[in-house]
């Protein structure tokens, strides 16, 4: 069987105009409409054949990956590296497929890969070119000041500012979000997330009538207590409890080892989740001062435990934290660690974006240097796979069974169509594949925000552009409130976060947190453009 050379309806470009070769699963990979012309007669491809490059080929790199994006990659660090530069015109696609014996469909996704990155672009009837690079302009986020942290309060007023902000939104339906923590829907796999709940109702046709286990689905856990030994994570899987969320994770964390007013050591900027379950608690946080490259400041928190001695807890997103996307070094980790336990004082990570940073191997847990129970692991599936599920779960070291009795006593077993429909799903390599594709979709979007941050926004900007994740921790010009900003913002239809929200002592008022909102690049950069044209008046009317 041949595929055919079709035609797209993707875009509203004039379909004469575009050249697609139908790929494997049906796909069609599209080339710029500027892309020079191709005589597709002589280039259809085999199904029979093989040519359609899922399997490696002799000479050819092989890591489990389709072939073109292999092959995409060696451009992208021959880019990288300065073998290939900026003005250098690329292989044309009929030498591209000899050079490397493969189809006209892994050419044409190949390049249109590079495309999507912006790292070539084509000109008409000359060929692809490679692009030249946009380089960040502005200087790094300020570093904290380890001196100015707050002392403990409670939190007080944070659900109203939050319902505030929530009561906003809702007056602007219609605004692009730059301000949610989930990317868009269409990068999560809908369809293969679909046909595993499926499969899962026809495998257990009781799914949605019986009811199910205290602790989850044990097919689940024995999953996640499998995928956490591969990251040195040492627990079965009667160690592990099903949640709603990454958030009741934390609640019931909090709960197991306080009490009404004690004091829990937080990062400061933290995630207003956390302030939300503080205050609904009537705990006291004491602010630590967290550094947009590497977290939660250890000596810092050293200095507080010993001035404090009533912290009973310790709160932290190691890995991408929001809202600064940084990634706490595996030193560092190994130091809060060896810490808390020395002190007695439990640690709470919550480390749902570990799996979204670019590094080749995702970074560490601090559960993995955890050897006495200190470390209570709290994550969740909603940032890395099904956010509409709303799938989490805890260990709780030594406070394990505590967690469990709260778990029951709040609210019993989580309903367990989505937890064997993450079963189904987890229990083949489609995950990895997801993965790897999320990560690159996120950098792509990342890059192409922080170069229209760097080219928009006025002096006085910083960031620090994260290294994974969704996130952009931006400090705006002292002139700027972030409050105001985010009033105007919407009324010029976009979704921001104000950066008071992610302290309870009136902090990072110049401050705004921005997000990876969808996959409409072009929209995208305008309305990042716009925020910095925002910025800018807001400026020069202080």
């Amino acid at each position: 069987m041949n595929s055919s050379i079709l035609m797209s309806d993707e875009s509203d470009e004039p379909l004469a105009h575009r050249a697609e070769a139908l790929l494997v699963d049906g796909t069609s990979a599209c080339l710029s409409p500027d892309a020079p012309d191709v005589d597709l007669r002589a280039d259809r491809v085999s199904v029979d054949d093989g040519l359609l490059d899922r399997r490696p080929r002799v000479g050819q790199p092989s890591d489990g990956r389709p072939l073109y994006r292999q092959l995409a990659d060696q451009y992208r660090r021959a880019i990288d590296n300065g073998a290939l530069r900026p003005g250098d015109r690329m292989p044309s696609m009929r030498a591209f497929m000899q050079r490397h014996g493969v189809s006209l469909a892994t050419a044409t996704e190949s390049y249109r890969t590079l495309e999507r990155e912006a790292l070539i672009d084509a000109r008409p009837r000359a060929g692809y070119f490679v692009r030249a690079r946009q380089t960040l302009t502005l200087p790094a986020a300020t570093e904290p000041d380890l001196a100015a942290a707050p002392g403990a309060a409670q939190f007080v007023g944070i659900h109203s500012t939050i319902s505030a902000i929530v009561s906003k939104f809702q007056r602007y339906p219609d605004a692009l979000n730059l301000g949610g923590a989930t990317a868009s829907p269409d990068l999560y796999p809908t369809d293969a997330l679909q046909k595993a709940a499926l499969r899962a109702l026809r495998r257990r046709p009781t799914l949605l009538t019986a009811a199910g286990h205290d602790q989850g689905d044990p097919e689940l856990r024995a999953i996640i207590a499998r995928r956490a030994l591969d990251v040195g994570i040492q627990i079965g899987a009667d160690d592990v409890i099903m949640t709603h969320g990454g958030i009741e994770a934390v609640n019931l964390a909090l709960r197991a080892v306080t009490q009404p007013g004690d004091t829990v050591a937080v990062e400061s900027p933290c995630f207003f989740g956390l302030l939300q379950a503080l205050e609904s608690l009537g705990l006291r946080a004491l602010e630590i001062p967290a550094s947009p490259t590497t977290g939660l400041a250890i000596e810092a928190l050293a200095f507080a435990l010993q001035t404090h001695p009533d912290i009973k807890a310790v709160v932290v997103v190691p890995n991408l934290q929001n809202p600064l996307g940084s990634v706490m070094p595996d030193t560092h980790k190994a130091r809060l660690v060896e810490l808390c336990a020395r002190t007695g004082v439990p640690l709470i990570e919550d480390d749902p974006y570990r799996e979204l940073a670019d590094t080749a191997q995702p970074p560490k847990s601090l559960k993995a240097w955890d050897v006495d129970g200190t470390v209570i692991h709290c994550t969740s599936f909603n940032k890395t796979l099904a956010p509409g599920m709303r799938v989490g779960w805890i260990n709780g070291g030594r406070w394990h069974p505590r967690i469990g009795m709260l778990k029951f006593a709040q609210s019993r077993h989580n309903e367990q169509l989505s937890q064997v429909v993450l079963a189904e799903f987890l229990g083949t390599n489609a995950y990895e594949r997801h993965l790897r594709r999320l990560r690159d979709r996120l950098r792509i979007q990342r890059e192409r925000m922080a170069a229209a941050i760097a080219a928009s926004f006025p002096d006085g900007t910083r960031f620090t552009p994260p290294g994974g994740g969704m996130f952009f921790w931006i400090e705006l010009p002292r002139d700027v409130s972030s409050s105001v900003f985010f009033d105007a913002a919407l009324d010029e239809g976009i979704r921001v976060m104000p950066g008071t929200v992610f302290s309870n002592a009136g902090r990072f008022d110049h401050f705004i947190r921005l997000s990876c909102p969808s996959t409409d690049l072009d929209q995208a950069d305008e309305a990042v453009r716009r925020l910095g044209r925002l910025a800018a008046r807001m400026v020069a009317h202080a």
